[in-house]
This record gives C-alpha cells, sequence and structure tokens, in this order.
C-alpha cells in the first residue's frame, strides 16, 4: 500500500492521533483564530475548598471527546432529523497559561484568551478548571452585553466574600452579577445541603436570578423552564458538572446527590439555543482522578458537542428566517 493510498484511506479512529478537541486542527497564534468555535483549556483548581484535580479536566475531556470525532461530517439526530456539525469549523487554541498559586495570573490568562477569540468571531468554549474560571471568561464579554446567564449547577455560586476570598469556585457568579452587561441569570440545579446560605439566595433573586431545584425543573418540564427564561437575548452558558446526578458525574470535586440526568440539561439547552444567541460556553469542575470509568469525561464531551451542535443549527434557522 503506497503512503497516497494510506492517507487517503484513514479512519483516524478514536485512540489514534494528537488529543485536541473533537480532533479539530490546532492554532498556537491567537491573532490568527480562523474558526467558528475555538475551545481553549483553562486548566486551574486553586479555587477548590475541597477536592482539588479539576486542573486535569481539560486534558481528559480532549481524549474523551474522540469518541465523537470520525466517521462523519456532522452527527446526525434521528429524533430531530437533523445532521449537527455539518460545515461547523472548530480549532483547538490549546489551554491559557497557568502560574500556579496565582490566581490573579491565571485568571488575567483566561480573559486574555477568550478576549482573543472574541476578537475573531469565534465561539468560544472554555473548559476548566474549577468554576472560579467562570469569572475571567465572563469579563472578556465586557463591551458584548447586555448577555442573561444560564446556569448548570449544584451550588449557587453567589458567595461574597468567604475568608477574603472573592474569586474563589463559590463566586463567579456573585462576581458576574456585578457586571452591568449582565442583565439577568438562571440558575437552575441548586439543591439541599450543599447549596449557599439563605442571605445568598436572596441577594442572587435581589440581583434579578430565577433559582431552580431539579425538582422544580422536573415540576415544570423543559417548556416550563423556557417560559421563565428571556427570549430573544444573549446567552451565556456556564456548566458545572456537579449539576448532574453523580451516578453519571462522580469525577468531581464536590458530588451532591439529587442531580440532573442527560437530557433533563439537554433538552432545556437546545431549547435556550433555540430562543436566543448562545455567545459564549464555559464547562467546569471536571476532576477525573475521582472517576476510573471515564464517564464523567465522556459525559462532558458529549455535553458540549451536542450544545455546539445545537447553536449552530439555531443559527442556520434564524438566518433563514
Amino acid at each position: 500500500m503506497s503512503n497516497n493510498t494510506y492517507e487517503k484511506g484513514r479512519l483516524n479512529l478514536p485512540f489514534v492521533g494528537f488529543c485536541t478537541f473533537a480532533k479539530s486542527r490546532t492554532c498556537e497564534d491567537w491573532d490568527n483564530i480562523k474558526a467558528d468555535v475555538a475551545f481553549m483549556g483553562a486548566p486551574f483548581d486553586c479555587g477548590t475548598q475541597w477536592r482539588s484535580g479539576a486542573r486535569m479536566g481539560p486534558r481528559a475531556i480532549r481524549e474523551a471527546s474522540t469518541l465523537f470525532s470520525f466517521g462523519h461530517s456532522g452527527a446526525y439526530d434521528h429524533e430531530d432529523d437533523v445532521m449537527y456539525l455539518d460545515g461547523v469549523d472548530i480549532v483547538d487554541i490549546g489551554d491559557a497559561d497557568m502560574v500556579h498559586t496565582n490566581t490573579e495570573k491565571s485568571h488575567a490568562n483566561i480573559e486574555y484568551g477568550v478576549r482573543k477569540i472574541l476578537e475573531a468571531g469565534a465561539l468560544p468554549v472554555v473548559v476548566g478548571g474549577d468554576h472560579s474560571v467562570n469569572a475571567p471568561i465572563i469579563r472578556a464579554f465586557e463591551g458584548k452585553g447586555p448577555v442573561h446567564i444560564i446556569q448548570i449547577d449544584a451550588h449557587l455560586d453567589f458567595v461574597d466574600e468567604r475568608h477574603g476570598v472573592r474569586f474563589g469556585h463559590g463566586n463567579p457568579i456573585r462576581r458576574a452579577s456585578e457586571k452591568e452587561f449582565v442583565t439577568g441569570m438562571t440558575q437552575l440545579g441548586i439543591r439541599n445541603v450543599s447549596s449557599s446560605n439563605r442571605t445568598d439566595h436572596q441577594a442572587a433573586e435581589d440581583a434579578g436570578s430565577t433559582v431552580l431545584s431539579v425538582r422544580d425543573v422536573r415540576r415544570l418540564g423543559p417548556e416550563g423552564v423556557l417560559a421563565l427564561i428571556p427570549k430573544g437575548v444573549n446567552y451565556y452558558i456556564t456548566i458545572d458538572i456537579d449539576g448532574f446526578d453523580p451516578s453519571i458525574a462522580p469525577g468531581t470535586g464536590t458530588p451532591s446527590h439529587g442531580g440532573f440526568t442527560y437530557y433533563e440539561v439537554m433538552e432545556v439547552l437546545q431549547g435556550v439555543a433555540n430562543q436566543g444567541e448562545v455567545i459564549g460556553i464555559d464547562l467546569c469542575e471536571v476532576a477525573p482522578d475521582y472517576d476510573q470509568t471515564g464517564s464523567t469525561s465522556i459525559l462532558a464531551a458529549q455535553v458540549l458537542m451536542n450544545l455546539i451542535g445545537y447553536v449552530f443549527h439555531a443559527r442556520g434557522e434564524r438566518a433563514k428566517a
């Protein structure tokens, strides 16, 4: 077999080659990002209050994403009768540089990377790291508002300050609410003993947040939840993997039982993509060392691949209208 024949006939199986996100091409020149979607890792977990390890999340999710990367130009969903991801150009720009123990510098590097993605006109998809990385990501959207935040999470993340800490993984949505361009929040999955105190909940509601537990979401159903979310606005989606139940997402630092199943989240996010413009996505708190089967990383990769597909399909449908 000649080399040319071999190259043309490569299967490019999931366990072959480089582990970029979805086996997409790389781009190390952040001044020359040309793609529809730019994937960036933010491997920072100094904001954790209990179990560390989310710094390894980006690598694990990249590896898991290879499962969904070969054999087709898109992803056909027979239930929707849609070929998702067809023609969507994804590039992996690598990771923001981390300065160990230095939150300020590490967060500044994350913000810089997101700003470069936005300057290029691509959709930023950022993977942490702990949820504190959401704060610098949101800062990068200054001047891109108004923005409505959709949060999937077991925890409210609305602590103002605790023991002098204002930029840990319990603070990011509070920090986001302080930005003038953030005009509202919908926080889904917040539940029981691992949640915040009454003061934090009141502060979130006063800031314009709609807070729904897992049981609230189940009671309302996807359509009921979507009815509570403003339509025709720009959405930023932030996903903490602990919003899902530990039975399907054990690999995280702060698991909380009673969480979402896969479709409970995806049906809401698909509806969000259909009723407004998604301008940014992050997924955080995957800590692969707590999950020997790798199911949490696979879940994270599947969520992101499908969500990206929903976003670009919805954009295409709006362009036709």
